[in-house]
């Protein structure tokens, strides 16, 4: 997603991962195939919007915040931020959901995980023969 781009008022969400869950799997079709095993479970439910293309091409990624949902389950919430991050020197921009206004400890809790994520995603990339920046570049709160 450009940052130029208008980030939608509110998106249906498929989970691919839990809330809680050591295991980053991407869902194809019904079938989860596991991307790889974290060594911090992820504090965020997280998955995709199936309507909309993120700039790589793929479903735009999304984190929803709130309690634990199932994999597969589709959600429907406000869209309260915008984490900026690129992959392989790729942008690839996850949708921040949430039915109440993003406030301060999740938005430090968010900057934290992806700061995290992003050391992580960049040596598995390295690991995979993946070029490119890789890492954490932002977080834009919708107003």
């Amino acid at each position: 997603m450009r940052e130029d781009e208008a980030v939608p008022a509110r998106v249906t969400a498929r989970i691919e991962v839990p809330r809680g869950s050591f295991i980053k799997q991407e869902l194809h079709g019904d079938a989860p195939r596991v991307d790889f095993i974290s060594p911090v479970p992820c504090p965020f439910n997280y998955g995709y919007v199936p309507a909309l293309a993120g700039a790589d091409g793929d479903p735009l990624d999304a984190v929803v915040l709130g309690p634990r949902l199932a994999v597969g389950a589709e959600v429907q919430r406000p869209v309260v931020a915008v984490v900026r991050f690129w992959d392989a020197g790729q942008v690839d921009d996850k949708l921040v959901l949430s039915e109440a206004p993003l406030s301060p400890a999740e938005a430090t809790a968010l900057r934290a995980f992806f700061r995290l994520y992003g050391f992580a995603r960049r040596w598995l990339n390295r690991l995979r023969g993946a070029r490119g920046p890789t890492g954490y570049a932002g977080l834009s709160v919708v107003d």
